[in-house]
């Protein structure tokens, strides 16, 4: 076989195959001499050739299709938990459950289920009349990275055991409540509005007054689970009156048990005084003592000034830190991060919430990273974080651990109620 201007010359021969996926077709045939063997002179042409690459069986129409085929396998090993991030929907409702709900709170449309006690007449009858008493509405709040599927078992019967409706929302930034804008604007009782972001605490404190409202109940038990028990004990400092028991589930909150010391048979105030006031009698004659209490005094005024302008010194550099931390947390480069972090731990974190890991179903697994398919989760996760740490509301309030002991029920036929359950699943 030899070449000719780049046209292959073989021996005659009396069958076409294919090379490298190009149609071997027979174009004329030339005789060099009288003495000359016959040759068969053959063109490639880039004719579409169904070919069998690497045994797979699949076809392509050229080398194109095999570069789209091996492009559209990397973006699926690409995905997010699993999830393609190229098939994302705009509208969260499309991923819904037949027992969604949805509803606007302040432009966001919050996904909900509500699920209500269905007593037959003769099991009605059998109920204890302490149970027909509870009649309460409850509202459930999941943590970190859950959604209303974090109660799917456990809703029908809370309904049933308490006699009365169940609810559950999405948190903004999580499940299918729909993302946004980071600023909203919410009407106070006087007509006016002011801006509040709903990744916020304050909006979903907020949010779930508004639920009590919408099961048009006077109180509510309200529920909380990890995260969602900070949103539960915000709520019912809000509206204490609305709350009518707490029940917090595996609670986030930092609240280190401290005892009060006291000393028995010291009375401040009187031994102390006493012991002042005869110092004061014997030193109000003498100089130096005098001399050293003004400078005393005087030091005292200087720290005192000092201190107030490290204190102020502090509130700036707070300041300049939160807003280095919000810009930080809305860049791309954290955007990225959170990208990396749901795909390489997410799964993985799902399964360790179970005591035992082999009891998680595919169906958990899918129920946990259907928000990811919505757009913008992303990002509505790296604003309720910004949202979080740079929360400046709190910063007027005592600390959440010594307010926790201010908790109570209020009327005269309630006892104060708080559940404190740590749990694992």
């Amino acid at each position: 076989m030899r070449s000719l201007a780049g046209i292959w010359v073989l021996p005659n021969c009396s069958k076409v195959s294919s090379f490298n996926g190009r149609l071997i077709s027979s174009s004329f045939a030339l005789r060099f001499g009288s003495d000359s063997p016959n040759y068969v002179v053959l063109k490639s042409s880039p004719v579409a050739a169904a070919a069998s690459v690497s045994g797979s069986g699949a076809q392509y129409s050229g080398s194109g299709g095999l570069l789209d085929v091996q492009t559209k396998q990397k973006k699926k090993k690409e995905g997010i938990a699993g999830i393609d991030q190229d098939e994302l929907v705009e509208d969260p409702k499309l991923l819904a459950d037949p027992d969604s709900c949805f509803c606007e709170f302040s432009g966001v449309e919050i996904h909900h289920k509500v699920y209500e006690a269905q007593l037959k007449v003769h099991e009605t009858e059998s109920v204890s009349s302490e149970t027909k008493t509870v009649g309460l509405a409850m509202i459930l709040l999941h943590g970190f990275g859950a959604s209303v599927f974090s109660w799917k078992r456990v809703m029908k019967p809370l309904a049933e055991a308490i006699g009365s409706k169940v609810l559950a929302f999405d948190r903004p930034a999580f499940g299918l409540t729909s993302r946004g804008n980071s600023v909203r604007h919410l009407s106070s009782g006087n007509g006016e509005s002011k801006p509040v972001n709903p990744y916020s605490m304050a909006f979903s404190v907020l949010a779930t007054l508004y639920f009590i409202d919408f099961l048009a109940a006077e109180k509510a038990i309200i529920v909380g689970h990890s995260a969602g028990s900070l949103v539960a004990v915000e709520s019912y400092f809000e509206a204490p009156e609305r709350v009518a028991a707490l029940i917090l589930v595996a609670p986030a909150i930092f609240a280190p048990i401290t005892t009060q010391k006291v000393v028995k048979g010291s009375q401040p105030g009187t031994n102390n005084q006493t012991e002042e006031d005869g110092s004061n009698s014997v030193d109000n004659g003498n100089p130096f003592v005098q001399f050293s209490k003004v400078l005393s005094k005087f030091a005292r005024f200087i720290s005192q000034a000092i201190l107030g302008l490290v204190k102020g010194m502090a509130v700036m550099l707070n300041s300049l830190y939160k807003k280095f931390l919000s810009a930080l947390l809305r860049s791309a480069f954290a955007m990225m991060l959170v990208r990396m972090a749901i795909n390489k731990f997410g799964i993985a974190a799902v399964r360790n919430a179970w005591y035992d890991s082999k009891k998680v179903t595919d169906e958990d697994i899918s129920g946990y990273t259907k928000p990811l398919r919505t757009k913008g989760w992303d990002k509505a996760l790296v604003e309720y974080t910004a949202a979080m740490l740079t929360d400046t509301s709190s910063e007027s309030k005592p600390p959440l651990a010594k307010r926790l002991r201010d908790i109570k029920c209020p009327g005269n036929n309630y006892e104060p109620i708080v559940f404190l359950i740590s749990v694992e699943i």
